[in-house]
């Protein structure tokens, strides 16, 4: 105990030495609303019917001031993109596409083969090719005749063209760093992988078909299923088709948010579970509007959606200034907790170092959303002079903003983590000053690549801390 006593002395004079020779900065967070990717609002631009909704902006209308938003959604049936076989309409993708990835912003398509409002989603030349199908009437079944009709879905001549069809697709498509996810859309009304409001088709093998047929076209991009696809309302956290998703890679979408009033609000959030500690989860709320006028919308409960799903990303399921207007608050709540935040709430270095000699970080992080950075990221100390040029890059590959953990809005744990670096050393050639200290998470290479909540930024997504001053080496 005595020997222990003798050295508190000391430990105190050091610490005190550290905190005289060290710059210790404590971020706040500025509560802006981040894009980034893997995560975001999700406008939708066709939401089935052509006209619904981002059709009816103005093309140079991109929506910017919607907070948030990051990704164009884009579900519109097979018919519309292939009217003739092997002909097709790309600019009906490509075009709505080109506006916001011009803005930074990335798209995701669902192509669909079933619809209730119009007679041949599937292209009528499928059916002619020799595709056995049935008539159906909504809401009651299968018909002889009417207006709306289904293929078999797993008709051989069907997936014969259907694989044809997501060749073409993922050709086009697949690894395009502009898009964010793939919605498995080709089996079930509105591609929502149910069938019984139509044509009553409900089978595990089929489920799996379309699923693998999706897989075989496209190996890069993030692919997701509705949550329908195990029931449209069957509770529960485990079933066999989003068992066999998650084994394959391929997560949930659901689209049951605020379609019923509460005490039925959504069905899968336990579900869920299996699936966002490794792969996002996107959200889908029913029509706003629609929504409304049943009793079922609920700010606070979409806020909530979010916290039980740990959402990545949340549809803007109606025209989008309408609903920006009638529900920025809660769009500003959820921006703090949709997807993943990275914040830096405490950093230390030495006030001053020394040319080629090694010196240590000490830095606290914490992810304040409700989900993982899942792509990753590594954080950065970039070092510049009063002309803005960059003159150190400081990355630490041992720290992955994946691994960091998430947990309530008001308490999210935090991880501590000391970093050793070094400038100038051999090269490039660094002159004795005075630098400006700016932190970034991003590449291994020290490329920014996420939006942090912080001021300061340089327009790159690198944002100032403070300053150091390098010496000589002696």
């Amino acid at each position: 105990m005595k020997k222990l006593q003798q050295f508190i002395p000391v430990l105190i004079f050091l610490s005190m030495a550290m905190s005289i020779n060290a710059v210790t900065v404590f971020p706040k967070d500025t509560k802006a609303a981040l894009v980034n990717p893997g995560m975001g609002w999700v406008l939708y631009f066709y939401s089935n019917i052509p006209e619904n909704y981002g059709s009816k902006l103005e093309p140079s209308d991109t929506v910017d001031d919607f907070p948030g938003l990051s990704t164009v959604f884009m579900r519109i049936p097979w018919a519309f993109i292939e009217p003739e076989e092997g002909k097709f309409n790309w600019p009906i993708l490509d075009t709505p596409a080109q506006r916001w990835i011009d803005k930074g912003k990335r798209i995701s398509l669902c192509l669909t083969s079933s619809e209730n409002w119009m007679k041949y989603p599937t292209p009528e030349w499928v059916k002619k090719a020799g595709a056995r199908g049935t008539f159906y009437q909504f809401g009651k079944g299968r018909v002889v005749r009417s207006e709306t009709w289904d293929p078999f879905f797993d008709d051989p001549v069907f997936l014969r063209k259907l694989d044809d069809f997501l060749a073409a697709v993922a050709k086009r498509y697949d690894g395009n760093p502009n898009v964010e996810y793939i919605f498995v859309g080709t089996y079930g009304l509105w591609g929502e992988g149910h069938t019984f409001m139509s044509s009553n088709q409900d089978s595990l093998k089929i489920k799996k078909a379309h699923i693998d047929l999706h897989l075989k076209h496209f190996k890069k991009t993030q692919l997701c299923i509705s949550d329908d696809f195990a029931g449209h309302d069957k509770p529960g956290r485990r079933f066999p088709i989003t068992d066999y998703a998650f084994s394959k890679g391929v997560t949930i979408h659901d689209d049951s948010i605020l379609v019923q009033p509460p005490p039925n609000s959504w069905y899968h959030a336990e579900m869920a579970q299996k699936f966002w500690p490794k792969m996002p989860v996107v959200l889908e709320h029913e029509h706003y509007g629609g929504s409304v006028k049943r009793g079922a919308w609920d700010g606070k409960l979409l806020l909530k959606s979010v916290e039980d799903y740990h959402a990545s990303f949340m549809s803007v399921h109606w025209e989008p200034k309408i609903f920006l207007k009638e529900n920025r608050k809660i769009i500003d709540e959820i921006n703090l907790r949709l997807g993943y935040r990275l914040l830096p709430t405490e950093v230390t270095w030495p006030k001053t170092i020394k040319i080629g000699k090694r010196f240590k970080v000490r830095w606290t992080w914490s992810n304040k959303g409700v989900a993982p950075c899942y792509s990753g990221g590594f954080p950065a100390l970039t070092l510049k002079d009063a002309k803005g040029g960059i003159v150190s890059v400081l990355s630490d590959d041992t720290l992955n903003m994946r691994d960091l953990k998430v947990g309530p809005s008001t308490n999210s744990p935090i991880t501590k983590h000391e970093s050793e670096f070094v400038v100038g050393l051999i090269a490039p050639a660094i002159r004795p000053g005075s630098y400006d200290v700016f932190v970034s998470v991003g590449d291994r290479d020290g490329t920014p690549r996420i939006a942090l909540p912080l001021k300061g930024d340089d327009g790159y997504r690198r944002y100032k801390l403070g300053t150091i001053t390098i010496e000589n080496r002696k």
